[in-house]
Formats: C-alpha cells, sequence, structure tokens
C-alpha cells in the first residue's frame, strides 16, 4: 500500500519589529483513510495501523479496538482495559522521555551514560507496549528508566531536578528572557468534550478533523492541559519552562504508576462510545494529548466509515493554541528570539515535523 502525503506543518511567523504580529500555519495533509479503508473487514485495520501512524502507534490501536468494540456493543473485559491502559501509558512515557533527551540534551558530555542507558531501556518500554504485554521485560525496563533518570536529576513529580543536572541547567537557559509572552487566552480539551468531538468526527468527517473547533473553541491539548487538570491555577501564559517542567512532572508520574503497577490511573486513559446502531467512537489519552477514533460498520462487520482526530489538528490550529501563545510576544533580535521560538513551537510537540520561518510584515 502506497501512502503519499504531505507530514509537515509550515509556520510562518510575521514580525513588525520585535513583535509577533500574526502567525501563519499551513497544516499537513493528512492520509485519506476512508478512501483506503472503507467496505475493508474492520479486524483487517490493526496490522495496518502501526504503518500508518509510526507515532504513538499503540494509542492509535486501542482507540480503533476500543471504538469498534464499541459500534459492535461489545465491552472489553476488565483485565483487557487494564493492559490497555497501561500499554498506553508506557508509550506515553516513552514519547516523553524521546522528546526530553532526544537531541540537545543528549548531547550533554557528563550525562552521555545515563541517556544512553535510558534510551535503550525506552526502545525496550516502547517495544514492550506496541506487542501489548508487559511481564518481566516491563518491570526490567521500568527498573532501568528509573535507575536512569535519577542520575539525570529527576527524582519525584513534586521535585525539581537536581541541581547541577543537565535539566536543571537547560531550564535555567529557559528563562524567558528571549521571548515574552502576553497573558493569553488558555483553554483545554478534556474528557467532558468526547462527545461533542466524535459526533462531530461522523457527522462532518474531515471538515471537522482537519481544522477542529468546538461552538467557538479551539483549545489546546496534551502535556500542558493534564498539567491544568491536576494544578489548582496556571500562570496566565505557558513558556518554554513552564511546559518543559510540565513534562519532568508527568515522567515521574507515570513512571511512579508503572513502577507500581497495581493502583488504578486517573480516569479518562481510555474511553468508548456507543453512537447508534453500529457506530462508535474512542478517546485516548496519548502523549501528544487527546486521540480519538470513530467508526461505521456495515453488518458484515466491514468499515463504512473512519475518521480519526489527532491532538496535532487541535495544537497546530491556524487559530489555536500556539497562534494564541506567539501573538503579540516580543522577542530578542537575531538568533536568541528566533531559538526562543522555535523552543516553544517544539514544546506544543507535533506528531509531525515543522518548518518555521520568519519575516517581516514590511516585507508581505
Amino acid at each position: 500500500m502506497s501512502l503519499v502525503f504531505r507530514n509537515e506543518i509550515d509556520i510562518t511567523v510575521w514580525l513588525a519589529g520585535r513583535t509577533i504580529a500574526d502567525v501563519a500555519i499551513l497544516p499537513r495533509s493528512r492520509p485519506p483513510v476512508i478512501r483506503l479503508f472503507a467496505g475493508k473487514p474492520a479486524s483487517s485495520l490493526r496490522s495496518v495501523l502501526p504503518r500508518l501512524f509510526s507515532l504513538c502507534s499503540v494509542a492509535h490501536q486501542v482507540a480503533y479496538l476500543s471504538a469498534v468494540e464499541a459500534a459492535r456493543g461489545e465491552g472489553a473485559a476488565a483485565d483487557t482495559v487494564q493492559r490497555r491502559v497501561m500499554v498506553v501509558i508506557a508509550e506515553r512515557l516513552a514519547e516523553l522521555l524521546r522528546g526530553l533527551f532526544v537531541g540537545r540534551l543528549a548531547s550533554d558530555g557528563t550525562s552521555a551514560v545515563a541517556v544512553r542507558v535510558l534510551m535503550q531501556a525506552v526502545t525496550i518500554l516502547a517495544g514492550v507496549a506496541s506487542e501489548g504485554a508487559w511481564g518481566i521485560a516491563g518491570r526490567e525496563a521500568v527498573s532501568q528508566i528509573s535507575s536512569a533518570l535519577s542520575a539525570l536529576g529527576i527524582i519525584r513529580e513534586d521535585q525539581p531536578p537536581r541541581p547541577g543536572s543537565a535539566l536543571a541547567a537547560h531550564l535555567a537557559n529557559l528563562n524567558g528572557k528571549a521571548l515574552s509572552l502576553p497573558a493569553a487566552e488558555q483553554s483545554f480539551l478534556s474528557a467532558a468534550d468526547d462527545l461533542d468531538v466524535v459526533v462531530k468526527l461522523l457527522t462532518e468527517g474531515v471538515s471537522f478533523s482537519d481544522a477542529p473547533e468546538l461552538h467557538g473553541r479551539i483549545p489546546e491539548t496534551g502535556v500542558w492541559a493534564r498539567r491544568a487538570d491536576r494544578a489548582p491555577m496556571l500562570p496566565p501564559h505557558s513558556g518554554p519552562a513552564g511546559r518543559l517542567k510540565a513534562r519532568i512532572a508527568e515522567v515521574a508520574r507515570l513512571l511512579a504508576w508503572l513502577d507500581d503497577g497495581e493502583r488504578e490511573f486517573e480516569g479518562g486513559v481510555i474511553a468508548s462510545y456507543g453512537l447508534g446502531p453500529r457506530r462508535g467512537a474512542a478517546a485516548v489519552e496519548s502523549a501528544r494529548g487527546r486521540l480519538y477514533h470513530a467508526v461505521e460498520l456495515d453488518d458484515d462487520d466491514r468499515i463504512v466509515r473512519f475518521e480519526y482526530l489527532a491532538p496535532t489538528e487541535w495544537n497546530f490550529h491556524a487559530r489555536g493554541p500556539l497562534v494564541r501563545s506567539l501573538k503579540g510576544s516580543l522577542l530578542a533580535a537575531g538568533r536568541p528570539g528566533e531559538v526562543a521560538v522555535r523552543t516553544l513551537v517544539g514544546s506544543f510537540d507535533p506528531c509531525v515535523g515543522f518548518n518555521l520561518t520568519f519575516r517581516e510584515v514590511r516585507h508581505a
């Protein structure tokens, strides 16, 4: 099967002097899943999904299976749901750790050995998650990750990175002087929005999933939104340092839960919804935010419709959270300001690559 689509986001930052006057986003083009899968048996897609969605593939598989079960009027057994939650959390941890340590922090000489051990264990953990299993390999990977993170300065959710660690130094460099953000409206996607989202998915299709909006809201999803759900109050702006701290805290929390293995995780990791005869949907809280799948099946269990909505479409909407965060910001001249903007864009964690261009308004 040949899948050709544009898998990058183009972001243009328009500058009026040192102020960001506007931000233009040209989103990625997504694979034409309806055309590809219409008429195929529902069971045939499970092996295709990891090739179609290379990032967060476990979350996509769980969302699809849960949506199909809901369309059939079936319910997964409690132990199946618990196993799915565990592998989704394992994948979320693996993805968040890659985002933390692949790149600049991985090149820190004093941390090279710990980062190497960490990435090896993350690879094992991701493999365990993709196989839908756990067992000894999963427990050993979690133990190795815990030891490596301790060496790298991450101890507990409620503690900042250890002074002198590479993460602490990186946080100190994100002091906000290169990019001054205005107080922006903050709106967050949550499980309370699920029914609205999945109904729109099945009634409006790609016109909704390509540029989602809920009654005038374009909420943010992902680590910062989950932090908002747990914190009594967030600052009025969410810069790179705050977002990095939220990611570090979530990594510590997920690791502690996987290390325990017995406690129930907070609700909303996986939710499924029956939407009438042969129609179903599911939501999964993936690393980058809330992921949705919706399906309609015929009486022979073949796909009539298959829709999905990834977190990136919310966060990188043309009028969405990233644009709201950047517009009106004041940035330092030259490369420091541009690097700060790129860091902020990266902290929104798109599931595809992005191109960032700076232009002066007078050149329009």
